[in-house]
């Protein structure tokens, strides 16, 4: 009985033993188990995205697919001969190109700082194939060297747009509409329109201005105005309206009682400008050192200043002395006669015997002759005797004739009408397009 209590308890203490040894084992075993490094599962497979190549761009209606594109500037002194002979282009072949575009567009008006495009092969020798360059805003001469050559002038498409402008004075005339959206070309004959019936350099702040006028636009930049419709201008609380009209000979400009905005000659030989000297029996002269009379308006202008004549005539004298530098000298009718001065050059065709239009350009702002900077010596002869241009009372042009008073009296109307419409504090406005001209280049 002794003998087997003792052996149970011995096969207890040996199943206890095992039970323990296998524990450990399975435990170690997990623990070995998770200590080692798991595979990471395989990531599915991306899908391989091709990037779409870009098509290359067509420039002037080519594309260039197999080109290769330079942008560059034409520099002082170069020609395109020069630019070419870096592209494989030889002299024989630059002869053949000027001759075929003497037609088209004289290679010798190429002018510097203007840009222009090649478009040579990819190949090791790189060939020009086109060459293009843009005379103005509004054209573009496409040569195409290819072959037996060819020489295209093409005109992008030109939109006109009618538009509004509006402000009041807060400075000067030219910062207030420059700043309300118009240009200086708009301004100055806002001035020429005016300059009869109001002393432009006496607006004030607080005058008010209204304009309509058509501006033209090419690939949606402004290139210029074509005309302007009407005006209004608010000096001191009263209103001037200048109304657009066209009585067979030219449109002229009108107040809304039909009568003419301007006398039967300009105020000024130049464009809105500022007078430096004016009419006086003593000036002391800036060259000659001493006092004497200047019979004459001097009027400070950059050089090269387009000068028009003020009235219709025939041109009495145009040539150079000491004192006068080049000058030309016109005769307007048995009363009135005009002199400008110290020009730098003529207008093509000035010569004795010429017959001018009103603000046609008879030459260009010099200091040529006693003169010590570029400006215009105005002079105005009535009935042979020298006067002051500034205080001399000129005819009045011709007035609204009656057989055309209905049609000026719908115009006006119509006018009033819109102008009273406008925002005084709108400023730029489109209104719509009138017209268009030319075909797109694909640009």
């Amino acid at each position: 009985m002794l003998k087997s209590s003792k052996g149970l308890a011995i096969l207890i203490a040996l199943l206890v033993l095992v039970f323990f040894t296998a524990e450990y084992t399975l435990q170690f075993s997990t623990e070995r188990l998770m200590a080692q490094p798991q595979e990471a599962a395989p990531e599915p497979e991306a899908d391989v995205v091709e990037e779409e190549k870009a098509p290359a761009p067509v420039i002037y209606g080519i594309p260039t697919d197999s080109l290769e594109i330079v942008e560059a500037e034409i520099k002082r002194g170069e020609s395109l001969s020069a630019i070419l002979s870096g592209y494989n282009i030889s002299p024989v072949q630059i002869d053949k190109l000027a001759r075929k575009s003497k037609e088209v567009f004289n290679l010798r008006r190429i002018a510097a700082r203007r840009s222009y495009i090649l478009l040579h092969g990819l190949d090791s020798a790189q060939t020009a194939q086109y060459f293009i360059y843009e005379p103005n805003q509004l054209e573009y001469i496409i040569y195409d060297l290819r072959g037996d050559m060819c020489v295209t002038k093409v005109k992008r498409e030109m939109e006109v747009l009618e538009r509004t402008l509006a402000g009041e004075i807060q400075s000067s005339l030219f910062e207030s509409i420059v700043a309300a959206g118009g240009s200086p070309q708009l301004v100055n004959k806002f001035a020429d329109i005016y300059a009869w019936r109001l002393n432009l350099n006496r607006i004030q702040p607080g005058d008010k201005f209204k304009l309509i006028y058509d501006e033209k636009v090419v690939n949606g930049a402004t290139i210029g105005f074509s005309n302007l419709k009407a005006a209004y201008f608010e000096h001191n609380g009263k209103p001037l309206y200048a109304i657009a009209f066209d009585q067979g000979d030219g449109t002229s400009y009108y107040d809304e009682n039909g009568t003419s905005m301007k006398k039967a000659f300009l105020k000024e030989p130049l464009e809105y400008t500022r007078i430096s000297s004016r009419y006086t029996k003593r000036r002391f002269h800036p060259v000659q050192k001493r006092y004497k009379a200047h019979l004459g308006t001097d009027y400070a202008a950059p050089r090269g200043t387009p000068i028009r004549t003020v009235g219709d005539g025939v041109v009495l004298e145009a040539r150079y002395t000491r004192g006068n530098g080049y000058y030309v000298k016109i005769k307007h009718n048995k009363t009135y006669t005009t002199q400008y001065l110290h020009m730098s050059k003529f207008a093509k065709g000035m010569r004795p015997g010429r017959r001018v239009k009103m603000g046609q350009t008879i030459g260009y702002v010099g200091s040529t002759g006693l003169a010590t900077g570029p400006h215009l010596c105005y002079r105005f002869w009535q009935n042979g005797r020298q006067v002051d241009a500034l205080r001399v009372k000129l005819p009045l042009a011709e007035p609204i004739r009656k057989k055309h008073e209905a049609a000026f009296a719908a115009v006006k109307e119509e006018t009033v009408k819109r102008m009273e419409a406008i925002d005084p504090d709108g400023g730029g406005q489109n209104l719509l397009a009138t017209g268009s001209a030319a075909q797109p280049d694909g640009v």
